[in-house]
């Protein structure tokens, strides 16, 4: 995210797109259709499949629509608003004052990214090569089939010389200093957001299969997990179709996804899928899918406050303004997108 701001937020600014307009595509594009389908990592996907019992290729192909449509309608929705409010006057760009905004300094200013110490010539360089490396990651995963930790190492790696090289070009005799506190933020960051998922998640699987494999010979036979059988055994005295299936999944994944992780509720959604794929006996991957999109897309950085402050620094605006901006869209195209998946179980 600080990548994306130091590159292309001034650029956006230059050409009239307003602060909070551009911390909103950052979330919607980064942290909504990016994460949520999580194509190039499959995190998001092999976390959702395992639960449900599913390939991850199966999820994976049942969410391309679903997060086709709530990005289409999102993006739209929000860019129509924006347009609207500015024309009639009433856009507050939500931007906070240096002293308000220490989560982050923000691009061009000399902070954490250096921008203010590398040479106009320097920052020409880095804009056409960042883009290339990443381009060339992305057409190694392709070529070379690359997936989980693999696609990590290399867009990871890819990104660490980058960092390390900027670095050396920005701060040259403190490099190796800022080098290590700039690993030190990453590290600590990463464990703050990613931290609740491994207990969370934890509580999640023994509720399903995996509680069925510790004990087994406790549990009748034919069991999978208590939240399953538990499930199986409402779907009998409880009239369950398609519209209400995709209804409840899409609940359950935005309340799971209220935490502000978007990770740590995807194991649940996967396997309340499987429950209602199994009552009605299809539409699981779709199913799946589409709690998997609810949850990132609330949880992820788009909608929970504390998700969004990356954005909100990078760009100089108050986090809440733009959770407040992002509701609308992100709503409606939860609704659509759940209409959707409702014709296609």
């Amino acid at each position: 995210m600080a990548l994306i701001g130091a590159v292309l937020l001034p650029v956006a600014v230059r050409v009239g797109l307003p602060a909070l307009g551009a911390a909103m595509a950052m979330n919607l594009f980064g942290h909504g259709i990016a994460l949520s389908g999580d194509y190039m990592i499959q995190g998001a996907p092999k976390l959702t499949a395992d639960a449900a019992g599913l390939p991850v290729a199966d999820v994976m192909a049942a969410s391309v629509p679903l997060v086709a449509v709530m990005g289409v309608v999102t993006t739209a929705a929000a860019f129509w608003m924006m347009r609207r409010d500015m024309q009639s006057g009433t856009w507050r760009d939500g931007t906070v004052s240096a002293s308000d905004s220490s989560a982050a300094e923000r691009p061009g200013d000399g902070g954490a990214n250096g921008a203010a110490l590398l040479s106009p010539r320097a920052k020409r360089t880095l804009a056409v090569a960042i883009p290339l490396l990443f381009a060339a990651d992305v057409a190694a995963l392709a070529i070379w089939k690359l997936q989980g930790g693999d696609a990590t190492a290399l867009i990871g790696g890819t990104a660490l010389l980058i960092m390390i090289a900027v670095t050396l070009l920005a701060h040259r005799n403190r490099a190796l200093e800022k080098t290590t506190s700039y690993l030190i933020d990453g590290f600590v960051f990463g464990f703050k957001v990613f931290g609740p998922v491994i207990p969370i998640a934890a509580f999640f699987y023994l509720g399903d299969s995996a509680f069925a494999a510790l004990f087994g010979d406790k549990l009748p036979a034919g069991s999978h997990g208590i939240v399953n059988d538990l499930g199986v055994a409402l779907a009998g005295t409880v009239p369950v179709n398609g519209a209400v299936s995709a209804v409840t999944l899409t609940i359950v994944g935005a309340i799971t996804g209220l935490d502000g992780s978007g990770f740590s509720g995807i194991s649940l959604a996967g396997s309340v899928a499987n429950l209602f794929g199994t009552a009605i006996h299809s539409g699981t991957a779709t199913l799946t899918a589409l709690g998997q999109i609810a949850a990132i897309w609330v949880g992820g950085g788009t909608l929970v406050p504390w998700a969004l402050i990356p954005a909100a620094a990078i760009c100089g605006v108050d986090p809440f303004e733009l959770a407040r901006r992002n509701l609308k869209p992100v709503l409606l195209g939860l609704a659509v997108t759940t209409v959707v998946a409702m014709f296609l179980i």
